[in-house]
């Protein structure tokens, strides 16, 4: 029976920068480095690709061969913003070639190829912190519409609350009839015990009141105090999650109660740009830097508008 050979694993370093015009040690070093590390696979792939895509650019960017002691800080942080600006890669891949290009230096710097590390300073991307989705206009428009046509009074009443108070669907399962203060010309609502156990008072809309106070005059007479009702008692979080999965699939995108306090806290700051405190008031936030979450966007916008500047 002849001797298993074994595998041969894809992880040789040579010709790295075949076809890029580089310096003759790096390509030596280079080579070392991917034999030394002994890489899965895919990280070979991956890290073999990040150093070709910087060599590359530091050959067209800087009209010479990539060469170890030619590399400075600001290659790396050029490199990086190249790669995210004009390339408009994403952060965490931009960000992994960074980390490839800064352990391949610092290999190179404890070798003794090169005094320091000049990847060591460059910043990764931070990762932006989008705005919570909500609801486009278009798609609320429709929800209540479906929900009309078929005369669904109750689910009626429990998706305007939702999206017009912005409260969460615990909020909502825990809401008693004491609880809703609503007349022709007014009306609020008591959170009881809201997130951290804190009472809150959010105002109820007059298109909110009158829907649910359609729901009121059909609510089934049974003792319990919870203002919604389903068939077996008081509904619970599952009952209203399972309410909006229907009409997910009736409408033909993805609904969830949360989604919808979102929907209301975009739309709120639409209507009262910049009242956060407002806002914050009515969604229960202790912290206004969670509340401000729903204009990072703008913020965000801004930064990146400041980065594009370049001397």
């Amino acid at each position: 029976m002849s001797e298993k050979r074994p595998e041969v694993r894809q992880n040789c370093g040579d010709n790295v920068f075949e076809g890029i015009p580089v310096d003759t040690e790096l390509t030596r070093v280079a080579s070392e480095y991917f034999l030394a590390c002994d890489f899965s696979a895919n990280t070979f792939r991956a890290v073999r690709n990040d150093l070709r895509k910087f060599a590359t650019w530091f050959l067209e960017s800087n009209q010479e061969p990539l060469s170890i002691k030619r590399i400075t800080t600001r290659d790396v942080a050029d490199f990086r913003n190249f790669s995210r600006s004009n390339q408009n890669q994403a952060v965490a891949t931009v960000n992994r070639a960074l980390v490839s290009i800064r352990k391949f230096l610092g290999w190179i710097q404890e070798k003794g190829y090169s005094s320091s590390n000049v990847a060591k300073g460059v910043k990764e991307l931070r990762k932006q912190e989008l705005a919570p989705k909500g609801l486009e206009r278009a798609q609320v428009r429709k929800l209540l519409r479906e929900i009309e046509l078929r005369c669904d009074i109750r689910a009626n009443a429990i998706i305007h609350f939702l999206i017009y108070t912005g409260c969460r669907v615990s909020d909502l399962v825990r809401l008693c009839l004491t609880d809703l203060l609503i007349s022709e010309r007014s009306g609020s609502a008591i959170i009881r015990s809201g997130k951290g156990n804190k009472q809150r008072s959010v105002p109820v809309s007059t298109i909110a009141r009158k829907v649910i106070a359609e729901y009121l005059q059909t609510r089934p007479p049974i003792a319990s105090d919870k203002v919604f009702i389903g068939e077996r008692g008081a509904l619970t979080e599952k009952g209203i999650r399972s309410l909006c999965e229907k009409y997910s699939v009736i409408c033909g995108f993805k609904i969830h109660p949360h989604l919808l306090r979102h929907t209301m806290a975009h739309q709120y700051l639409a209507d009262n740009p910049g009242d956060l405190i407002g806002l914050a008031q009515i969604l229960g936030h202790e912290n206004l830097n969670t509340t401000r979450r729903y204009v990072a966007k703008t913020e965000q916008q801004l930064a990146d508008g400041a980065e594009r500047i370049q001397f």
